[in-house]
């Protein structure tokens, strides 16, 4: 019922916006996206960086594609004539999500003047702490530059899909997560989940890892019909910032589950309860 009156409301905005005559849905925005020349923002010579320009030679297929530097940036965001693909901190996208680094899109806009925070934003992932990130973050980049890709050209083609990001990666895990085995580390369980609800949910298809290690040598071991869990906080977190948790395919390098919880003395950092359980069901 959900998702039929989000898709009913994200269709009664792009009729009102028709019959105003101002067509600014996200869909409509990114009609142009295969055409146009997507300027990848290298910040330096840092080392998530480098694995930025590095996955993006690997992979990026949906469009045409240069480098540019943050100053470059700067001078093209508010041509039209551009998409953006960059790191971009809490800060810089205008947000309450304190402490977290992001992998965005972006298209250029003449109100880009005012900030990140005014362009129009295709799809924003998480991908590490802002300041002392584990490095994890460079062993799973490959995926959600693939991830960006991917849901740019979905959106395309559905106004749907555009409104609804998280909704179009988690119904990945709906429709076949299901049946792959789950390999989450130890250290990415919230404290909050109780002995009684590991016991319920976890079982020989939800493997917890002694450390984050284990879990992501399944990853690096490209395991068949696998996914691993990865969790993105910031550092020293407070009740004000936000846990981001995800599940990646080992083999296909797909994502295939996207969640955020507000970090609370109640819910802590890692997967809690509720994802074990959303996990578990149907298995």
């Amino acid at each position: 019922m959900k998702k039929f009156v989000a898709s009913i409301s994200a269709l009664l905005l792009a009729l009102t916006l028709l019959a105003q005559g101002t067509v600014t849905t996200r869909k409509y925005r990114l009609n142009d996206f295969t055409d146009k020349v997507t300027q990848v923002v290298l910040p330096g010579n840092s080392i998530l960086a480098g694995a930025l320009k590095q996955e993006v030679l690997n992979q990026w297929k949906a469009s045409a594609f240069e480098f540019c530097t943050p100053a470059e940036f700067e001078a093209r965001k508010t041509s039209d004539q551009y998409y953006f693909l960059l790191l971009a901190d809490s800060a810089s996208k205008d947000n309450a999500e304190a402490g977290i680094t992001f992998l965005t899109l972006v298209k250029g806009d003449a109100a880009a003047s005012g900030g990140l925070g005014k362009m129009p934003e295709i799809i924003s992932l998480p991908v590490c702490a802002a300041e002392g990130n584990s490095g994890r973050e460079l062993l799973y980049l490959g995926a959600l530059v693939g991830a960006v890709q991917e849901f740019a050209l979905a959106a395309m083609e559905s106004e749907k899909t555009a409104y609804q990001m998280d909704g179009w990666f988690n119904e990945k895990y709906a429709q076949d997560g299901k049946n792959k085995r789950i390999y989450l580390a130890i250290t990415d369980i919230s404290m909050q989940v109780s002995e009684k609800d590991g016991e319920k949910y976890l079982s020989d298809d939800i493997l917890l890892c002694d450390d984050e290690e284990e879990a992501d040598r399944m990853f690096q071991l490209g395991s068949f019909n696998t996914l691993v869990g990865f969790v993105i906080a910031p550092p020293a977190p407070n009740n004000d910032a936000w846990c981001y948790k995800i599940l990646v395919d080992a083999e296909k390098h797909t994502l295939y589950y996207l969640r955020r919880h507000k970090i609370s003395n109640h819910n802590g950092v890692g997967f809690l309860s509720d994802d074990l359980k959303r996990m578990a069901k149907g298995r």
